[in-house]
């Protein structure tokens, strides 16, 4: 990546449906970039609060900053606020991580972040991050899923679209005239060209203004309960993190199973005196990622954070939750819940064609 002015980071927004790989790619690319030399900073985005995503990537030593309520076509001015705060740090490279349900962010981000902030920042291309997995599954959705909707509006806005997880997949696929690559961001692969691509100025961000319905739109992010919940539990019989995420994360999802209910994405990261580990799903049953220190040793005290999205009710969701959390040995002290559905999308801006740099 060759240098910029520190008065002119670039800022390089990723999207992709929910469990794509979207924070482990920032963190490993930080990492990169550190390597190279650079600063690399973070937004992350949600519509609730106390985010996982925020709390990894302060452990790894980067600079964040987060923009919640709402995505950030919602929030606008709100992450311009948090690209300039972060400016302080000198970043060569401020990543912003969108909503997972989110779309529409060429028009209603890109477009006026190029209008009115183009001395401000350089902007890369919009990079869209498709799970294969993920990718197989709304493929095979009915016609009318709402999740396939959201899907399938995200990849065609693309201005570039990497496959995630090319550590555990070798699928060929292709996305009609939309750029594919190939991207780890557990092992590193394909990430450095990734990052090279986005600061060669070779293709222009943000290329392409989407046709999308929003009562259609709205009706999609509906569907889905979102759930984050920060608690502490001191136990009567001390446990590693990792025995305490992954009972918990069992529990869950097995919960939500024998109420019909599927799991879109389920992340819980728990942080002992011992150390960190977080777990995630992005599917009912299927096989959980997991990173942190899996040999940290038994503690009776965790801080525990939850974030769930799943395509139920926000009183389903609460009543499990809930239910799951009273189960576990020991005091409980929970110190945020909140529990809901998205709201219909309003965007502070959204522009018709596309702003030319």
């Amino acid at each position: 990546m060759s240098s910029m002015p520190d008065s002119q980071p670039l800022l390089v927004m990723v999207g992709g449906f929910l469990g794509a790989g979207k924070t482990t790619l920032i963190v490993k690319a930080a990492e990169l970039l550190h390597h190279r030399g650079k600063r690399a900073a973070a937004i992350l985005n949600d519509q609730g609060a106390e985010l996982i995503d925020t709390r990894l990537v302060r452990n790894h030593q980067i600079s964040a900053e987060q923009v919640v309520g709402g995505c950030f076509c919602c929030r606008f001015s709100e992450l311009v606020d948090a690209a300039e705060r972060l400016k302080r740090y000198r970043p060569d490279v401020i990543f912003a991580e969108a909503v997972g349900s989110c779309t529409d962010i060429s028009a209603t981000t890109l477009q006026p972040l190029k209008r009115d902030y183009g001395a401000a920042f350089r902007l890369s291309p919009y990079t869209v991050l498709v799970d294969p997995a993920r990718l197989r599954e709304m493929r095979s959705a009915p016609p009318d899923s709402d999740m396939a909707f959201l899907f399938q509006k995200q990849i065609e806005e693309a201005d570039l679209v990497c496959l995630t997880k090319a550590d555990l997949y070798d699928d060929e696929v292709s996305l009609d005239s939309t750029p594919v690559r190939y991207i780890s961001g557990v092992t590193g692969l394909g990430v450095a060209p990734w990052l090279d691509e986005l600061a060669s100025g070779g293709m222009l961000a943000g290329g392409t203004i989407l046709g999308i319905d929003y009562e259609r739109y709205a009706q999609a992010e509906a569907r889905l309960g979102w759930l984050n919940c920060r608690f502490r539990i001191d136990l009567l019989n001390p446990l590693s993190p990792a025995v305490v995420t992954g009972q918990l994360l069992d529990n869950l999802d097995q919960a939500l199973a024998a109420e019909g209910i599927q799991t879109v994405h389920l992340k819980i990261m728990d942080e002992a005196p011992s150390g960190y580990v977080k777990a995630a799903l992005i599917g009912s049953g299927t096989e959980p990622a997991v990173e942190g220190d899996l040999t940290a040793s038994p503690a009776s005290t965790h801080n525990l954070l939850l974030n769930m999205r799943a395509l139920a009710s926000p009183p389903q969701l609460e009543e499990i939750v809930n239910r799951q959390l009273k189960r576990i040995p020991g005091s409980l002290e929970v110190e945020h819940f909140q529990c809901f559905s998205p709201a219909a999308p309003k965007p502070e801006w959204r522009l018709s064609s596309v702003v030319n740099q």
